[in-house]
């Protein structure tokens, strides 16, 4: 998916978050990804914590989804597009390659890299942390194997020493 796409998509993702992040309890709406059929995401969804933090996990309305907190502070969706080649900033957490996209700061989009199906996960910082959400939920991602990993400019170029 192009760069441009994927921001457009973010974009739309957060917003939705954030009508979300300010909502009450009960059944959280959402949208399923595009690939949530998978049995990796079933997988996933069957490992996640009831609680990050002291936020409860809640239901929600789509399959291959879930969130936490009254109001909701963090979204899981499993199935979304897998990512290319990116210029986010890649981060590793507990073995898992997470892009950062934060255009919405600080309502944070992280997507597995190098994991098919990809998951996604919106993170209101103002409510947690997201290392923390992240550190949460890596059991669950984690029995989605690795395919691939994150390089930076060093691993991929020749770059003179000095």
């Amino acid at each position: 998916m192009p760069l441009t796409s994927q921001r457009t998509l973010a974009a739309a993702l957060t917003a939705t978050a954030i009508a979300l992040l300010t909502g009450c309890a009960g059944v959280v709406p959402m949208t399923a990804a595009p690939y949530a059929t998978s049995v990796d995401c079933a997988e996933i969804t069957v490992r996640l914590p009831d609680a990050i933090n002291d936020l409860k996990l809640r239901e929600t309305d789509a399959q291959a989804t879930a969130a936490w907190g009254d109001p909701t502070a963090v979204l899981l969706r499993c199935g979304v597009e897998v990512p290319g080649p990116s210029t986010l900033p890649c981060f590793t957490v507990k073995g898992i390659d997470w892009l950062r996209d934060d255009a919405d700061a600080p309502t944070f989009v992280f997507t597995t890299y190098g994991r098919d199906p990809a998951v996604e996960v919106v993170i209101d910082a103002e409510a947690t942390s997201g290392t923390s959400a992240l550190l949460a939920i890596a059991n669950a991602v984690g029995s989605i194997p690795a395919t691939g990993a994150c390089t930076s400019p060093e691993d991929v170029l020749e770059l003179p020493e000095g």
